[in-house]
């Protein structure tokens, strides 16, 4: 696809300010869409909306398809009359900058089962036939993720391959046997994602309704432990004994790390998806695109090649690569799904063939202004190097903040950069940087919120290779300015990035 010229914000929904601790769907969400909208934004980018697992990042889902609990309101619910004005009372003190996941796990947990009671017995008829309609529309991932949930819980949270023999290989008996043990907890586990994709397609429609465009974000892996792998388990690449990862995804050795990165996720069976027409892929972009305009699709490179780490290795030093689908798997979603709407994640070690695949299908890369000044008037993040069909960003959620970035540098970066600028603008290098990526020749031009705010590393979302305190950040009620919005909206317009209206 090729965008208009134009920009947007990158910000995940947890880090919008609420008073349950969390970012969610409710009053916040529709204010940040109106600032998108004051400020001549077309764009809103996210991180993955699905039930996060493992340190609470939304890369490591239970689920490629459903809705995060977390993120429904309950001030929606309540005007819904599922909670009372006691219920959302007594809520504890929360941190008004971070999340504190395990307290808002706890008190939402509370309120949203309070909640499905009360639709369960009070709902109306008119409401009631809407969730019919809604598990039986979903039913092809649904009635899998809900039984997983279920016995996830059952099973002390447990990873599923160490659950009794019969249902963790998911045997018909079994799985019979355990959704009428666990109905109850199977109606909860809908409940929520009827709510959740209620709650966020209204969001959305509100958004498209002002101009506003949501980029989504598929990673190419899903987590061990999540419903996908449980309940297709023939097109991963498992241990048919223990359900274990036999060959595990990562990235080889490089100058940032001499042990690679193992990430531990199941690498798939390719060549089983392909005689299957790679159908759970196509399923899980048509869902995707329900919730969102356009897809970013995360590590890219690995639909060329990808790194393979064979199971019981403790590093990604013994792997390689080995040829991934490619072309074809793109022809066949296209062929299926019409042209696709699709952000390549192409940073890191990207080959000619990674750019060739990119480019046949005109796949827009991402370019991020952090990683150009070292020095190489060859380096193709530099502004001058760029091709229109592009996304360009000052970072990302994985880079630090542009302030705590810029405090950072070495010494000879920070040279080159301010010898490129020309001069240090008393506005603040996060500004520069904006003025930077506005400027530039770049379609579209993409702000994580943090460098709006002129925030140091304290705003960093995600610090990669660190397992534990990522995910959390949240910015104030307050910051979100009619001044910010102004400022915002004169570079947009300054730099032709606004929306052209008849």
């Amino acid at each position: 696809m090729v965008f208009p010229r134009s920009s947007g914000i990158l910000v995940h929904p947890t880090s919008f300010p609420s008073r349950f601790g969390i970012g969610d769907l409710g009053s916040q969400a529709y204010q940040f869409i109106d600032f998108l909208a004051g400020s001549d934004q077309q764009f809103w980018q996210i991180l993955p909306l699905g039930p996060t697992g493992y340190g609470n990042s939304p890369y490591a889902s239970y689920s490629a398809l459903a809705g995060n609990p977390l993120l429904i309101s309950p001030e929606q619910l309540h005007k819904k009359g599922l909670l009372t004005d006691e219920d959302l009372g007594n809520l504890p003190e929360f941190p008004v900058d971070s999340v504190d996941f395990e307290q808002v796990v706890q008190i939402k947990r509370r309120l949203l089962r309070q909640a499905c009671d009360r639709f369960k017995t009070q709902a109306s008829s008119e409401f009631q036939e809407q969730f019919t309609r809604f598990c039986e529309a979903k039913a092809s991932w649904l009635d899998d993720f809900a039984l997983f949930m279920a016995l996830h819980r059952t099973f002390d949270n447990a990873s599923w391959h160490t659950w009794e023999a019969d249902i963790a290989k998911a045997q018909p008996e079994a799985v019979q046997k355990w959704r009428e043990k666990l109905s109850d907890e199977i109606y909860y586990r809908k409940f929520l994602q009827f709510e959740f994709c209620h709650q966020w397609t209204t969001l959305k429609h509100y958004a498209n309704e002002r101009g506003i465009k949501i980029i989504g974000d598929i990673p190419i892996y899903v987590a061990h432990n999540s419903a996908d792998v449980w309940a297709h388990r023939e097109i991963f690449a498992l241990d048919e004994e223990t359900g274990e990862a036999a060959l595990m995804a990562g990235v080889p050795p490089d100058y940032f790390s001499a042990t690679g990165q193992l990430w531990g996720n199941p690498i798939y069976n390719w060549e089983r998806l392909k005689d299957n027409g790679f159908q759970w892929w196509v399923e899980r972009f048509q869902a995707t695109l329900e919730y969102v305009d356009i897809v970013r699709i995360d590590h890219f490179r690995g639909f060329e090649a990808y790194w393979e780490v064979p199971q019981g290795e403790t590093t990604a030093i013994n792997g390689h690569w080995v040829k991934g689908p490619g072309e074809e798997f793109f022809e066949v979603l296209k062929q299926k799904l019409g042209t696709l709407p699709i952000i390549a994640e192409d940073l890191g070690l990207i080959t000619p063939e990674v750019l060739e695949l990119r480019d046949r299908f005109e796949f827009p890369g991402m370019k991020v202004l952090h990683f150009a000044f070292d020095g190489n008037p060859d380096n193709f993040y530099l502004p001058f190097n760029i091709e229109r069909n592009c996304v360009i960003y000052t970072g990302t959620h994985d880079n630090n903040t542009t302030l705590g970035w810029f405090k950072q540098l070495p010494d000879y970066q920070r040279e080159n950069l301010l010898r490129y600028l020309g001069c240090f603008s008393p506005e603040g290098i996060n500004w520069d940087m904006i003025r930077l990526a506005f400027s530039s020749i770049g379609n579209l031009a993409i702000l994580p919120i943090q460098d709006l705010l002129d925030l140091g590393e304290e705003g960093q979302m995600n610090c990669p290779g660190v397992a534990e305190g990522n995910w959390g950040w949240r910015y104030r009620p307050d910051v979100l300015t009619d001044q910010l919005r102004d400022r915002l909206k004169t570079l947009t317009c300054t730099y032709g990035r606004a929306p052209h209206r008849s």
